[in-house]
């Protein structure tokens, strides 16, 4: 785990001040190199580069497979911060508009903008296909289990993780990182790498779900999202749109934005109650 303390830091509650050493996570850029150009640079906390670097070609639309890459590897040089990634030919004609217009689609922690942006990630979008049913309670035990695993935030209280879950919702992948993205494209890149993406069905995610992690997760196949914190109102309309589910917690409950049909105790009545709130 990448962090770095630092010392003497003052923590002043009720007129009481006193001093402590704190661990704080680190941040770095990473520059992600495809086909010998610069894609993107994305700012992360250092290590699982290589997974890192897979997620986000994936969720950028580059890949659909890991068979599509030709060679993925960090540069030698120590304190290195470049992943360079090749395309097997027949992948590179066919994303070669992508690649032509590097950057433009790229997600970063800044975010993404304007009407064009969005109907042009939409692109690479589909909807995921019903045929699971689950319980509340079992939503809310993935979010218990990742809270459960999140070393680097009990570190340094500064830390976003993601967790992958199967359809038997046992965990496929976890990953923490300073950037809410990076840290699901971290844990979909182990998935993705382990030729295990057709099993993932659901994200327990530590922050709010934005826009860009609901493309994310489409991108993966996943049909659940579950936050710690709520969605955006885009993101719940990207994901009524791709037939996904979304939910976020409260108070020890669970609030659920759309694909409500997935729970399966919740009974046709209780549909109508169901709110969403801004």
């Amino acid at each position: 785990m990448e962090t770095s303390k630092i010392k003497n830091i003052l923590f002043c509650r009720e007129d009481i001040c006193r001093s402590y050493d704190q661990g704080l996570i680190i941040e770095e850029p990473l520059s992600i190199r495809v086909e010998g150009q610069s894609y993107s640079v994305v700012m992360r906390t250092p290590g699982e580069e290589i997974d890192h670097a897979a997620g986000f070609c994936l969720a950028e639309g580059l890949i659909d497979h890991p068979d599509d890459i030709g060679t993925i590897g960090l540069c030698d040089e120590d304190d290195t911060n470049v992943v360079t990634v090749t395309l097997q030919p027949q992948r590179r004609d066919k994303v070669k508009d992508l690649l032509e217009r590097r950057g433009f689609v790229s997600q970063t922690s800044c975010g993404i903008c304007g009407k064009e942006l969005i109907q042009d990630m939409q692109q690479i979008l589909k909807p995921v296909k019903d045929g699971i049913k689950i319980a509340v309670q079992q939503a809310i035990g993935c979010v218990d289990k990742l809270i459960g695993r999140q070393e680097l935030y009990k570190t340094t209280r500064g830390a976003h993780s993601a967790m992958i879950f199967d359809y038997n919702l046992e965990p496929l992948s976890q990953a923490e990182d300073v950037g809410r993205h990076n840290a699901l494209d971290k844990a979909i890149g182990k998935v993705f790498m382990d030729r295990k993406l057709d099993d993932a069905c659901l994200a327990a995610l530590s922050s709010r779900i934005s826009y860009e992690l609901v493309q994310k997760a489409n991108r993966a196949g996943l049909v659940f999202i579950v936050g710690m914190s709520r969605p955006t109102s885009l993101a719940v309309e990207l994901g009524q749109a791709m037939n996904m589910t979304i939910a976020s917690m409260r108070e020890g409950g669970l609030l659920i934005f759309c694909g409500h049909g997935r729970f399966k105790d919740i009974k046709e009545d209780s549909k109508k109650e169901l709110k969403y709130e801004r």
